[in-house]
């Protein structure tokens, strides 16, 4: 690998070379080739990064917010003008094609226009004469150097969850984005700094476990912020609580899509193709689990989906026409495989066989590909159902009853996203008000909240107090401080030894 570029990390406005010693191989997953190298950070790597920020921190905290947003501002022109270059800077690590790559870009860029409007998000509360010349007053103060560590399937709109808010809110941020996708980190460094961003204000380390644990145990480090699998959003939780940081770590999902018998099962159709094989299942909020009330409507949606999963265009994101590309590693194609392997060994009945498919394009023979896979009668017992796939793979549960749908979800650990698709208004408000989800769509099947509202499942797709971005982002990134008041008025005072009341 010493022939191939190494990209490392970004400290005071500047690319850093590593020093640690160790690397690793950054594969393009459409051709199977490795083409860079990443560094993996050392603790001193980390204390670096970490020392720079907190040297900042003084003068960015007391940045007036609306200097704050307008270079976050300046950010969000740079990243729609060159949205096309960081997509493709995705789609040559990740595999996503162009589109789905450019769709990562916008919803995290949706999250920079949010941040920009920092100063009407900052402002807090004054009461006037809560007691006899007394007033009292909170303010919302940044809590210093923070951190996010990022995961493969979003290398730009995850971070983007993250950093936006934190550097409005006045924080210092550094981001330990996923080693199998290091480049969008790099060149949203380098456009932050171009905004305006002053040195240590945001810095990326590259790495891994050495440098996650490292951030989680810095006494300096005050905030971390994690999406992943649920295993490791729970170590990230307990170690980063242990060590009196605040935490939210997201987890991961097995998102059901219920289809009632009054459905438009075309549309129904359609939302299960894009929210099932989009980006090659790699989503959290991707739909995994179908569930249709009666027999006759699954029968239906077989019908519907076999031929157009038999169909789909899989390819290279250098493909235009690509509507999935491969997955992110060898060992992860290797993982969904098994998976199949398993669904079939466990008795699931196997419509469309995805182990089989092989890229024909030149010079992509060699890529991570699955094909599109769809299992029927898949029962809860089975690991197809149980276990977060995160590949092409679409089980389908069938039951008789919205009330049988409905107890099918509460069933599972997972409680990250899910949707319904029916006519009826009061199926849907009851769904929406009685489903234990975090999120939850009606005839939208992949319910990712908009900027301005969200982002964040329950039970094991959750760890920690606060969602991402909206007002939950903010209050994450933010503590309060209520003062109260009282001026001299040059009466006499007498001292007070009981509990102290203003009325």
């Amino acid at each position: 690998m010493t022939d191939t570029p190494e990209l490392a990390h970004f400290i005071n406005n500047a690319r850093v070379a590593g020093t640690s010693g160790r690397n690793q191989p950054v594969y393009n997953p459409a051709t199977g080739a490795a083409e860079k190298t990443v560094a993996l950070a050392s603790e001193a790597e980390v204390g670096n990064a970490v020392a720079a920020a907190k040297a900042a921190w003084p003068a960015w905290g007391n940045t007036p917010p609306l200097r704050r947003a307008r270079i976050l501002d300046k950010f969000k022109s740079i990243l729609w003008d060159r949205a096309d270059e960081l997509a493709e800077a995705i789609s040559a690590e990740h595999g996503k094609t162009h589109d789905d790559a450019l769709g990562e870009v916008t919803r995290g860029l949706e999250v920079v226009e949010f941040a920009t409007g920092i100063p009407q998000l900052l402002k807090g509360e004054y009461s006037e004469s809560v007691g006899t010349g007394v007033d009292s007053y909170n303010i919302r103060q940044p809590l210093g150097v923070v951190a996010g560590i990022t995961p493969f399937n979003f290398p730009a709109m995850v971070p983007m969850w993250m950093f936006p808010v934190a550097l409005a809110t006045g924080n210092c941020f550094i981001l330990k984005p996923s080693e199998r996708d290091p480049s969008a980190s790099l060149l949203m460094s380098e456009w932050l700094a171009e905004a305006g961003l002053p040195e240590g204000v945001f810095g990326v380390i590259q790495g891994d476990k050495t440098a996650v644990d490292a951030l989680l145990t810095h006494p300096d480090v005050k905030a971390v912020s994690f999406v992943g699998s649920t295993p490791i959003a729970q170590y990230i939780h307990k170690t980063g609580t242990e060590n009196g940081k605040r935490v939210q770590a997201l987890g991961g999902a097995k998102n059901h899509m219920i289809i009632m018998p009054d459905a438009d099962l075309d549309m129904a159709a359609n939302a299960l193709m894009g929210a099932a094989y989009g980006s090659a299942g790699e989503r959290c909020m991707a739909i995994s689990v179908a569930v249709p009330v009666t027999d006759a409507v699954a029968d239906a949606l077989i019908d519907k989906l076999k031929p157009r999963i038999e169909t789909l265009k899989i390819g290279p994101a250098a493909d235009r026409e690509s509507e999935m590309g491969p997955l992110v590693t060898a060992q992860h194609r290797d993982k969904v495989k098994s998976y199949i392997d398993a669904g079939v060994a466990e008795g699931a009945e196997l419509v469309v066989d995805g182990r089989g498919f092989t890229q024909k394009k030149q010079g992509y023979e060699d890529g991570y590909y699955v094909g599109g896979t769809l299992f029927d009668r898949v029962t809860p017992d089975m690991s197809i159902y149980r276990d977060e796939i995160f590949g092409p793979v679409l089980s389908m549960v069938r039951r008789n009853s919205y009330a049988e749908a409905v107890d099918l979800i509460h069933g599972h650990n997972y409680a990250n996203g899910t949707a319904i698709f029916t006519r009826d208004g009061d199926t849907a408000r009851a769904f929406a008000k009685d489903i234990e989800v975090g999120m939850v769509g009606v005839n939208v099947p992949i319910p990712v909240p908009m900027a301005f509202h969200s982002f964040g499942g329950w039970k094991d797709s959750l760890f920690g107090d606060h969602a991402m971005h909206g007002m939950e982002g903010v209050r994450f990134y933010t503590r309060i401080k209520t003062t109260t008041l009282r001026w001299p008025t040059g009466q006499r005072q007498d001292p007070q030894f009981t509990m102290p009341t203003l009325g």
